[in-house]
């Protein structure tokens, strides 16, 4: 079987801006995001073992969910201009690595995501990402690969997983958000209703829609916040709801992984003084007696990690 790993681009470099260092090269240029994005990805392709790649970015320009919703994620700081130039020098990296990147103004990489998932009808897909957004994803063929420490550990959550961390189904996630709302997007959601009565809602009834369709079937105080909350209810399930039908076309021949230990490749990356990485480039490179030899409470840590890689991945 095929699997497809889609990386959510601005949520890893993002991530990678916070959890390391600020890292620059000897001729001044702002690397640290990029470095942690490089690094998960090669740690991620040895662990997940893929046949193909895909990443999907944000665009600057304001999405439909704006024009919903003119507050929507209004609170958010400006990002950082060294991480913007880090955004930037990702774009042009991905081309020399010959990964596929998709982005389209209008829609945020979450609905990129969404739309290439759903194409690749053929593949297991595993979606590389800390927004819990995309757990709504999740499927018997989609799985989200989700950062739980830094950059350096990370959890598989199929369906199984989402429900005994959340108490409720992938496909109920837009309907939780839109009677909790979501203060990290700033978007309301019905006011006095909480996540245990929200998951109770959507266990008994299932569907925004079914809730209001019942709403004789729920206890006075609650229908009442139902009733004086209906508008903003509908306005946050659109909002929280990933469209999976956006204009773009996943392309599979290009996709495909490619050979990442190659000249150009080493080139780029002495250029960008990663050196550490190189070695990295050989995804199935075997280890050698001096590697086994060389400090044993780094092979120790290394074991572990490779035990949780392995205990992840079996979920497949």
């Amino acid at each position: 079987m095929q699997r497809l790993l889609i990386i959510d681009g601005h949520a890893i470099l993002y991530r990678a801006y916070h959890a390391l260092p600020p890292l620059t090269t000897t001729s001044g240029e702002k690397v640290g995001a990029v470095y942690g994005f490089i690094s998960m990805l090669l740690r991620t392709l040895a662990d997940l073992k893929p046949t193909h790649l895909a990443v999907a970015f944000d665009r600057p320009e304001p999405t439909f969910r704006n024009k919903l919703f003119a507050d929507y994620q209004v609170q958010r700081p400006k990002m950082e201009e060294d991480l913007v130039g880090q955004v930037d020098s990702m774009h042009e990296i991905l081309k020399k690595m010959r990964i596929p990147f998709y982005e389209i103004s209008g829609f945020e990489a979450d609905d990129v995501i969404g739309t290439l998932a759903r194409q690749a009808r053929k593949c297991d897909v595993v979606i590389v990402s800390g927004d819990r957004d995309l757990l709504q994803l999740v499927s018997k063929s989609v799985k989200i690969y989700m950062p739980i420490k830094g950059l350096s550990v990370s959890k598989l959550f199929g369906e199984k997983e989402v429900m005994e961390k959340f108490g409720i189904k992938p496909g109920e996630i837009a309907d939780f958000k839109a009677l909790i709302g979501d203060p990290s997007d700033n978007y309301p959601g019905v006011a006095g209703i909480g996540p245990k009565t929200a998951a109770e809602l959507i266990g008994q009834f299932g569907t925004i829609e079914n809730i209001y369709k019942n709403l004789n079937k729920t206890s006075g105080k609650i229908r009442e916040k139902l009733i004086a909350g209906e508008e903003n209810a509908f306005l946050s399930k659109k909002l929280a709801t990933i469209v999976t039908d956006v204009p773009v076309e996943l392309d599979l021949t290009s996709s495909k992984v490619a050979n990442l230990d190659r000249p150009d490749i080493r080139s780029l990356f002495e250029e960008l003084e990663f050196r550490s990485l190189i070695p990295r480039l050989a995804l199935d490179r075997k280890e050698t007696v001096s590697d086994k030899t060389r400090g044993s409470k780094k092979n120790m840590a290394r074991q572990e990690k490779d035990k949780i890689s392995s205990e992840q991945t079996s979920l497949f």
